[in-house]
């Protein structure tokens, strides 16, 4: 059942998503509100209102998570209208699930949907750097299939030049350059990479392959800058944050050795 919501969910939920110039995750309330039951704007923005106001009662800065913005829709007769739309971050569409009317089966769905992502982020704030590491390794992995896949339907045919455009973006420099940095060998960038290198990696191709989709980017070209660009986007995220870039962060213990003392821990738990 929790396989059935999450996977409706981020079918209908994360298919909405934007990614503004800065790179940052967004919703557009009016494309996402019907997606919750609300078809009349005047009960979606009650809601919108309410979620607002629990922002605002739990501390935070409401102008962080809803911000007001303008859309121009068609209303006929080659006629366009301004009318009012929220721009909207993850935590404020887990407001509005959360005070949505939960009588209709999207809000209860979604108030599931996003009680499973919590729990699912509090185990992962429980486990060991090892066992963050080898979770993200291999979801970079799936992700990174994905994301040649998609590169592929776009008519990418010069996968090296792709792959290293995203990394040139991230790490500032071309692959060979970086392992050199990292005095590490060719091919093990990912797999000595710890959690925090690793996330960024992943929040990098995920949402490459997202943008790929979305601007229906096609050819070696372009498919290469769209991954340069990202990559470039992550990087600068992670310099105005003050966080340490990517290339500056120490290789670790490579992720073959991590599995096999994992293997070797539950092997010796079940003795």
């Amino acid at each position: 059942m929790e396989k059935e919501i999450i996977n409706s969910l981020n079918k209908n939920f994360e298919s909405l998503k934007k990614i503004d110039d800065d790179g940052v995750e967004y919703w557009e309330a009016r494309e996402l509100m019907p997606v919750l039951g609300y078809l009349k704007w005047e009960k979606a923005e009650d809601v919108i209102a309410r979620a607002a106001r629990a922002c605002i009662n739990s501390g935070q800065a409401v102008d962080n998570h809803f911000h007001r913005m303008g859309k121009m829709v068609d209303i006929g007769s080659n006629t366009v209208r301004e009318v009012r739309d929220w721009k909207l971050d993850r935590y404020a569409c887990y407001l509005i699930a959360q005070n949505g009317d939960s009588k209709k089966q999207e809000i209860a769905m979604a108030q599931t949907y996003f009680a499973i992502q919590t729990r699912k982020q509090e185990v992962f704030e429980g486990l060991s750097d090892a066992e963050k590491r080898l979770l993200i390794r291999s979801e970079v992995a799936d992700y990174n299939k994905k994301l040649f896949g998609t590169a592929k339907e776009a008519g990418v045919t010069k996968f090296g030049a792709f792959n290293d455009a995203g990394y040139r973006g991230l790490y500032g420099m071309p692959l060979n350059d970086i392992e050199k940095k990292k005095e590490i060998k060719k091919g093990e960038l990912l797999d000595r990479a710890g959690a925090t290198e690793l996330a960024a990696n992943l929040f990098r191709i995920t949402q490459t392959d997202d943008k790929i989709k979305k601007d229906n980017i096609k050819g070696d070209y372009n498919a290469s800058q769209t991954h340069f660009m990202v990559g470039g986007k992550v990087r600068q995220t992670i310099k105005d944050i003050g966080g340490t870039m990517p290339e500056n962060l120490l290789p670790e213990k490579h992720i073959k050795e991590l599995k096999k003392e994992n293997r070797k821990l539950l092997k010796n738990s079940c003795g």
